[in-house]
């Protein structure tokens, strides 16, 4: 989990209890695998498209600019194992909290059979060690209210429900 420069055959590895998951900034090709995870889930299948044009187009914007990074995580193999979790991360400069640069994390997910292996939370480590190395001093994510099991897992890292949130379709 480098910067944009990072060589992709060559993604970061974690081997939890037996299995071997690869890390790495996401490519155009992994694009219809990190739509699979986004819509493997009863809220993204109501919300999510079917046509991969918007996300192709999403994509070319997010890998464009160097405060995001979308990760994929695949097992066993780095280009061609079944595509297991995904988040984007971006870095937001501010003035508040002293100037502090926050690491916002979205579209967390991990697939319903790689739950409980450790990697959320091993993912979590790597994602951080991420944000403290550019100069974040704060995490934050948001996550619907209906996902309790996301919560309960989320306060196990130490993440605290601080703040309300509000959202506005536009």
């Amino acid at each position: 989990m480098d910067d944009h420069d990072t060589d992709d055959t060559d993604p970061e590895t974690l081997t939890l209890d037996g299995r071997t998951f690869h890390l790495s900034r996401a490519r155009d090709v992994d694009v219809a695998d990190i739509v699979a995870l986004l819509t493997d889930d009863p809220l993204g299948r109501t919300r999510e498209s079917s046509s991969l044009a918007p996300y192709m187009e999403a994509f070319r914007r997010i890998d464009a600019d160097p405060n995001h990074l979308l990760l994929i995580v695949r097992e066993n193999s780095p280009t061609s194992g079944p595509a297991v979790a995904t988040m984007q991360l971006t870095l937001l400069p501010g003035l508040s909290r002293g100037g502090a640069t926050r690491l916002q994390i979205e579209a967390v997910r991990v697939a319903a059979g790689t739950r409980g292996s450790g990697l959320g939370s091993a993912l979590f480590d790597r994602v951080h060690a991420y944000g403290r190395s550019r100069g974040a001093t704060l995490a934050q994510l948001t996550s619907d209210v209906t996902r309790t099991d996301a919560h309960r897992f989320y306060e196990r890292l130490g993440y605290t429900a601080s703040h309300q949130g509000f959202k506005l379709s536009l």
